[in-house]
């Protein structure tokens, strides 16, 4: 990060980009390091809202769809017009969509795709070119526990936030040498509204799968709001990493999403060990002997 990411100036103080700011974890983000005194550019689609946040006068807002690029590079341009660059990129902008692998319609899942993967790497490719120069960034992927295990109901869901994981991990091996941070944070349930506004569901659902996915997609709808994470106290738990110095390249949010990935993890080694020699008897016997 910068050197001026505790500086008591505003002008001083590192410019973040948010994207997906209208609801949820986007808006408490924004409205969090606002606070703090950060210079904000805060994006949606719709700027009507999100304009209440001009209030803060280290606000940019800015109209901001990630799967347009000329929205893309308008926003980037706006950014550094108005602040100078870009410090801090979090790329919050992303859908749902709940249906059994079988049910899941095409159009929609591309879509998703569309949002959460290739837009997420079209906004980090538009502002590489500036932190690259300064040798200075963070970019901050927004994934999900789903990235990590995969549920019911949500297989393609998931695979957007699988893709997001193995991006930001090679991502990260490329930009660190030049001083560039990368942080993918993995939340589970929190108080917001995608279950109910961000995100589709199959039009036609199969009975054979009304125990399972069927089940799944009742459950998000009904609790959608009432999950257990507080997206305020997650906004703190981002800006605490990004300030930390030592920020780590996963940040777990929520006791759901640690429980989760530590089982996970578990169920994982149990397996590899499990089928280890099966796993190693496939290499031709050179290369066996080599590595041994």
């Amino acid at each position: 990060m910068p050197s001026s990411i505790n500086a008591p100036e505003t002008a001083t103080k590192p410019v973040w980009l948010i994207t997906g700011c209208s609801t949820g974890l986007g808006r408490a983000l924004a409205v969090y390091v606002l606070q703090l005194g950060y210079r904000v550019v805060v994006t949606a689609r719709e700027t009507a809202e999100i304009d209440m946040l001009k209030e803060h006068g280290n606000a940019l807002i800015v109209q901001l769809d990630v799967t347009d690029q000329r929205e893309i590079l308008a926003a980037v341009t706006a950014a550094e017009k108005a602040f100078g660059q870009i410090d801090v990129l979090v790329n919050n902008a992303g859908i749902g969509y709940f249906a059994a692998v079988e049910e899941s319609e095409n159009k929609a899942v591309r879509r998703m795709f569309d949002i959460n993967v290739f837009g997420l790497g079209d906004m980090i490719k538009a502002v590489l070119p500036g932190m690259r120069e300064r040798r200075s960034g963070f970019i901050i992927n927004i994934s999900s526990i789903a990235g990590i295990r995969s549920f019911a109901a949500m297989g393609y869901y998931c695979a957007t936030k699988a893709a997001v994981e193995g991006l930001s991990g090679s991502l990260a091996q490329e930009v660190e040498p030049l001083g560039i941070k990368v942080m993918v944070v993995e939340p589970s349930g929190f108080r917001t509204d995608w279950a109910g506004r961000s995100a589709d569901e199959s039009k036609a659902q199969i009975v054979d799968y009304s125990d399972t996915a069927g089940e799944a997609r009742h459950h998000l709808r009904t609790n959608s709001g009432r999950q257990a994470g507080d997206p305020v106290l997650a906004a703190h738990a981002i800006v605490e990493a990004v300030e930390s110095g030592h920020a780590p390249h996963h940040l777990l949010l929520g006791n759901e999403a640690y429980e989760q990935a530590v089982a996970k993890l578990a169920l994982l080694g149990e397996e590899f060990s499990a089928w280890q020699a099966v796993s190693r008897g496939t290499d031709a016997p050179q290369a066996a002997k080599t590595i041994q």
